[in-house]
């Protein structure tokens, strides 16, 4: 009875989860799971006019606007449409980001990208997509940019050879999908699958303290420094109101793992199982903490009052992102540093201090700070 009871606790706090970062996903994007909440009769009403796909000019020259052609390609906050400019003689002139909800920082590095089709016929253009590599630390918008590229050009392609403005979106759609997806297998996105299954499943059948350090020096190496892979609330909420589709279901398949693990393994009694075994910055914790055997105590009282701290500061932030307040908090979680090449510089800061501090206090990040960690740290109850 007292098994079941706990089962069933659990599973109320998966339930109070998964309802809590709903709410937050229809606040900040009005969106949950892909579906637009309050798109659905603006987008019925385009289609039917086409105005908000493509625009001709009086000079000949069109604009292609990817928010519909592409609205199931998601970024990392959700979908990354373009402006793609054609002249009259079919080259591209430039391609414009529309306002969209990704991680300034991260998606200031990946624009770069836009300027690769600039110059280029639209068969030439189409041709390039197949040569440009996502930028290291923002993959997600990255590859958000080069699907819509590919749709874009695509619808472009039709227009200009066919000489109307009626296409076939769900062809665009099929192909962009297909070729998207396939591009996204990549070393990087496989290495961190494995190893998040590792971390996943050999700790249940076998323990050895070699073992798992290696594990350790394995999160941080391919999760952290070389893919940037881990759980946090900007995942979360890109999972609630982005949803997965199938060009983002490669790239996502790791930190699905991870979700899986983070959610559903505390139902089957292994709660912190990912906070333990998997996730990047607690393993830098702890191979810090392993440089030296002599560890600060800390006073009873202070860590009452540490723990406290954790819990209001969750609290506060909980509040700030359901009802919309300022959400932003989100993309500076202490994880985002393995993103080094984009992170902010305080963030890179506080991040090296914490692993400072870890070599003499364990885990002070994961014990008295990390919103995430305290958000799972409720199936523990």
């Amino acid at each position: 009875m007292k098994q079941k009871n706990t089962f069933i606790q659990k599973l109320m706090s998966l339930f109070f989860i998964v309802c809590m970062l709903s709410i937050a996903a229809i606040n900040r994007d009005n969106k949950l799971f892909g579906y637009d909440l309050g798109e659905a009769d603006k987008q019925s009403t385009a289609v039917a006019s086409n105005n908000d796909t493509l625009s001709v000019q009086p000079d000949g020259s069109f604009i292609v606007n990817t928010k519909l052609l592409a609205k199931d390609v998601q970024g990392y906050g959700g979908p990354v449409p373009l402006r793609i400019h054609v002249s009259k003689d079919g080259v591209v002139a430039a391609i414009e980001a529309e306002p969209n909800a990704e991680t300034p920082d991260f998606f200031n590095q990946a624009k770069s990208l836009l300027t690769r089709w600039q110059g280029k016929t639209i068969d030439k253009a189409i041709a390039e997509t197949d040569n440009v590599d996502a930028v290291s630390g923002a993959t997600f918008s990255s590859k958000a940019i080069i699907a819509n590229v590919q749709r874009g050009l695509a619808y472009a392609n039709r227009h200009a050879a066919q000489s109307k403005v009626a296409a076939d979106e769900s062809v665009a759609n099929a192909e962009g999908s297909v070729s998207s997806s396939a591009s996204a297998w990549t070393i990087g996105g496989i290495a961190s699958i494995i190893v998040v299954l590792l971390g996943a499943i050999v700790p249940l059948f076998y323990k050895s303290r070699r073992w798992h350090t290696v594990q350790l020096v394995l999160n941080v190496v391919v999760l952290g420094l070389w893919t940037g892979t881990f759980v946090s609330f900007t995942l979360f909420m890109r999972l609630f109101s982005g949803g997965i589709s199938l060009v983002t279901l490669a790239t996502l398949a790791a930190p699905l793992l991870m979700v899986v693990v983070a959610l559903f393994y505390p139902l089957a009694g292994k709660p912190g199982h990912y906070c333990a075994h998997i996730c990047p910055f607690g393993s830098a914790q702890e191979l810090a903490g392993k440089l030296t055997r002599r560890k600060l105590r800390v006073p009873v009282q202070l860590n009452k009052a540490l723990n406290l701290f954790r819990t209001l500061l969750w609290a506060v932030l909980m509040i700030l992102l359901v009802t919309g307040m300022w959400a932003a908090w989100i993309d500076y979680e202490l994880f985002t540093a393995f993103l080094y090449s984009s992170a902010s510089v305080w963030v890179i800061v506080l991040a090296v201090l914490f692993l400072v501090l870890s070599v003499w206090v364990p885990r002070p990040y994961c014990r008295y700070v990390c919103p995430t960690g305290t958000l799972l740290r409720g199936f523990k109850r």
